[in-house]
C-alpha cells in the first residue's frame, strides 16, 4: 500500500498541537476577548499588498468564527479588544510591502466586525506594529491593553485573528510574559481559539519569484504558530462552549 502521509502530517506528528481541549465561559467568568487585525487588508479579497487574491477558506472560517464570538460576548456585555493594523504611508513595517495604510479601507475592520465601533464593551486600539502589545504603548508610559486588563478585572483572555504565527503569536508571547513578570493582574490564562486563528498562504513556486519574499506554506505555519504560543504557556482550543 502506497505511503500518501505528507511532509506536513509527519511534522504534526513531531510538533503535536492537543486542540481537543475545550474552554467553557459561564455569567461569572472574567473573561475577554482579543481580537488581532481582523481588517480588509489582510481578509479581504483584492484589499492591498497584503490580502488574499482568491477565497481562502482559512480565512473565511476565522473572520467567521471572530465575528461570532464577538457577538456572543458583547451580548453578555463582556469585554473585547479589538487591534487594528494601521500605518503610515511613509513609515514601513520591514520586511512586509506597503499594507493596511491609516484612512484607507484597508486600514478598517472587515464588514462582518464592523459593528464593533458602535459597541459600549469593544475598545478599538489602532496599532503600526506587529505585536499588540507593544503598539499599545502610549507616550506617557501607559499601556492601553495593560490598563484594559486590570480595569476589567479580567483572569481569562480569548485571542482571535491574523496571522497566527506572526500577529497573534507575538502578542500572544508577550503578554504570556507580562503575565509572568506580574505587570498584568489579574490576568491568568491566555486561550488561543485555533479556528479563530489564520494566515497567509505564500507558496514556495510564487516566493521564488518575488524579490526577498520568504515561502510561507498556510496549514504549515498557522500549525507552528499554535504550537509556539502552546510552547510559550498559552492554552489552546478548538471548541468554546457557552453556558446560559
Amino acid at each position: 500500500m502506497a505511503n500518501h502521509e505528507t511532509i506536513f502530517d509527519q511534522l504534526k506528528k513531531q510538533i503535536p498541537v492537543d486542540e481537543e481541549e475545550s474552554l467553557n465561559l459561564n455569567r461569572d467568568s472574567s473573561v475577554g476577548l482579543v481580537i488581532v487585525d481582523v481588517v480588509n487588508g489582510f481578509c479581504t479579497i483584492g484589499s492591498g499588498n497584503m490580502a488574499p487574491t482568491k477565497h481562502n477558506e482559512q480565512i473565511s472560517k476565522m473572520v467567521e468564527e471572530s465575528a461570532k464570538l464577538a457577538r456572543e460576548f458583547c451580548d453578555r456585555k463582556w469585554p473585547v479588544l479589538a487591534f487594528i493594523d494601521s500605518h503610515h504611508p511613509d513609515i514601513p513595517e520591514i520586511p512586509y510591502p506597503p499594507h493596511c495604510i491609516i484612512g484607507t479601507e484597508e486600514a478598517e475592520l472587515v464588514p462582518a466586525l464592523k459593528w464593533l465601533e458602535s459597541e459600549n464593551c469593544a475598545t478599538l486600539r489602532r496599532k503600526d506594529c506587529i505585536d499588540g502589545f507593544v503598539g499599545s504603548m502610549e507616550k506617557d508610559g501607559s499601556n492601553v491593553f495593560v490598563d484594559w486588563i486590570k480595569e476589567k478585572q479580567i483572569k481569562v483572555i480569548v485571542v482571535v485573528g491574523i496571522c497566527t504565527d506572526i500577529c497573534v503569536f507575538d502578542f500572544v508571547a508577550t503578554a504570556l510574559s507580562a503575565r509572568n513578570h506580574g505587570v498584568l493582574s489579574p490576568l491568568e490564562d491566555v486561550v488561543v481559539y485555533s479556528r479563530g486563528c489564520a494566515t497567509f498562504d505564500l507558496p514556495l513556486h510564487v516566493a521564488k519569484d518575488i524579490k526577498g519574499a520568504q515561502a510561507h506554506p498556510q496549514e504549515l505555519m498557522h500549525h507552528v504558530g499554535l504550537y509556539m504560543a502552546k510552547g510559550r504557556g498559552a492554552k489552546v482550543v478548538s471548541k468554546i462552549y457557552f453556558e446560559t
